[in-house]
């Protein structure tokens, strides 16, 4: 025996004998360039048994645009007079993140400003059916994909713009169609128990209770208790629980106003409020990737131009831009949130990304190879310096720079070594000619010569002054015989010199040849005749500068 519904229970009541709900079929499984869908012609299996339940059924399997435009159109005029509308789609869908499409069978590659009759908005449906608030579900069975379609959409549904009052449950193709064909057009159903048992996505206007057309009911069972059943309050508290989104809470806050969970509904629902892709956080937060993964994402996203700043397993913002930016090219919801579908989709995105560098790489090596080799034909394969140059110049690191290097260390070893021996010759010629000429022209040849210290100094001392001759230095000795020293002053002589560092030896007043040096080492500095004999001047300036040293002056 059926149990009596409530007033707890929400039903989408029949229609009234003067008007029939309305509902579409559309199964695609053939497509004329897209490939094959497996199974997605069973989404028109629906139809008798939502004839059944009086609805009146436009129901096309693989069907093209030149007949589903008519169909579209009489399902929106029927929507105005109908109670309840019902659309099934399963196949091909496409979206650009906001925005899906339905493919028809005879579309092409879709493109993001190429969508025509072949692609049926989806956005459109929903139009229609938020005509009937609470009395209007959309099945979309999907089973998704990894085909982009340009960057700017992808296989898929999108993050759908769902009316108020609006059933929206999806998933993929088997379990999908095969709700279709079962729970959704059996009589007293609950489509929300049984889209959860099936695993299946629910979104928009999520009832505790949802069914399209109840059993019989028994009117002698007794009224139901004042307040919320609390079987019922904790069904929806489910309910809300499992879609843990703003539609759920609020459907369970309406249903019930003084429920147990009225508190925690309000809560939650605050809280999505306050942060817009709370969903999309909890879900990847859920994934638990670890820092590796983390890292190894970054990357993925940096391969494709997308600059997370830096790669350090860290998402901060700048990985979030990131994420974002690529999923607004992708055609996903930018909430900068990543699931699994997305990572996956990345990876490979990126794994392509990869190959594609390195096959450019590769080309590009070879390019280079290929000039390498013909800049090699007209240069460094002559055999001479100037091409070696020229050829390390344009490859230092080329295919043949080693050989160019070599070989130009060679030639320069050997000009090297003719340029040794000519710069001995021409010192030799010098050496023996000993003139200033000679070796001026040595320098002026071989300005950084082996030789060129031993030439400067050669040079230096021709152009010094010449010392005293011969006639005047006998003239010296006979001027110093002349003076007459005696010992005591010969002495004296030498004691001033050693007192001013000229080193006269041994002071004990024998004028021997450190003496003599001792004595010219003193008249050079003090501009005298340098003889080395003692004069008149000499020894008056000598015993001035020791009178002066001895005053302190």
């Amino acid at each position: 025996m059926r149990i009596l519904l409530t007033a707890l229970t929400l039903t989408i009541l029949p229609l009234a004998a003067a008007a029939q709900d309305a509902a579409l079929l559309l199964g695609n499984d053939r497509y004329d360039s897209l490939g094959r869908v497996s199974g997605a012609g069973n989404m028109i299996e629906a139809e008798d048994g939502l004839q059944d339940l009086g609805f009146e059924v436009a129901a096309v399997r693989n069907g093209r645009a030149s007949q589903i435009s008519s169909e579209l159109d009489d399902f929106a005029d029927r929507a105005g007079d109908a109670d309840q509308l019902v659309v099934g789609l399963a196949g091909r869908f496409v979206t650009d993140g906001t925005r899906t499409w339905f493919l028809l069978t005879d579309a092409a590659y879709p493109t993001l400003f190429g969508m025509d009759a072949s692609a049926v908005s989806v956005d459109a449906l929903l139009t229609v059916l938020g005509s009937k608030p609470g009395r209007a579900v959309l099945v979309l069975a999907g089973d998704g994909g990894d085909d982009d379609y340009g960057p700017f959409l992808r296989e898929g549904i999108g993050d759908l713009a769902i009316p108020q009052g609006v059933t929206v449950i999806s998933g993929p193709i088997r379990a999908t169609t095969a709700f279709a064909r079962g729970e959704l057009v059996d009589e007293g159903a609950d489509l929300v128990e049984a889209a959860l048992d099936r695993d299946l996505t629910l979104a928009g206007y999520l009832p505790a209770r949802l069914v399209l057309v109840p059993g019989e009911v028994e009117a002698a069972q007794p009224a139901a208790p004042a307040g919320p059943d609390p079987a019922a309050d904790a069904r929806g508290w489910q309910v809300a629980q499992r879609a843990d989104n703003a539609a759920g809470y609020r459907a369970y806050l309406e249903a019930f106003p003084n429920g147990r969970n009225v508190s925690e509904a309000q809560d939650r629902l605050e809280a999505i409020l306050a942060e817009p892709n709370r969903a999309d956080r909890l879900a990847e937060e859920g994934l638990n990737l670890t820092r590796a993964e983390r890292r190894q994402i970054q990357e993925n996203l940096t391969v494709l131009d997308f600059n997370t700043r830096g790669i350090d397993g860290i998402f901060g913002p700048g990985t979030r831009t990131a994420v974002t930016n690529w999923q607004q090219q992708n055609g996903y919801p930018q909430t900068s949130y990543l699931n699994r579908e997305q990572i996956a989709r990345l990876a490979g995105q990126a794994s392509r990304r990869r190959s594609e560098i390195a096959a450019a790489e590769r080309a590009r090596q070879e390019e280079e190879a290929r000039a390498d080799r013909a800049f090699w034909d007209e240069t460094g394969a002559r055999g001479d310096a100037a091409g070696y140059r020229a050829y390390l110049e344009r490859f230092p690191d080329g295919i043949y720079s080693e050989i160019a290097q070599d070989n130009l260390d060679a030639i320069e070893e050997e000009r090297r070594a003719e340029a040794a021996a000519q710069d001995r010759t021409a010192w030799d010629r010098a050496r023996t000619a000993d003139t200033e000429a000679a070796y001026v022209t040595y320098l002026r040849d071989f300005p950084e010569g082996a030789f060129r210290t031993e030439a400067q100094a050669a040079l230096a001392l021709i152009r010094e002054p010449q010392g005293p001759s011969e006639a005047e230095v006998d003239e010296a000795r006979q001027a110093e015989r002349r003076l007459q020293l005696n010992p005591i002053t010969t002495r004296l002589v030498e004691a001033k010199l050693a007192d001013f560092g000229m080193n006269p030896g041994r002071v004990d007043g024998d004028f021997d040849q450190n003496t003599r040096q001792a004595i010219r080492a003193y008249q050079e500095r003090r501009g005298l005749p340098a003889t080395g004999y003692l004069s008149e001047a000499t020894v008056v300036r000598l015993l001035a500068d020791s009178i002066n040293d001895l005053q302190g002056n």
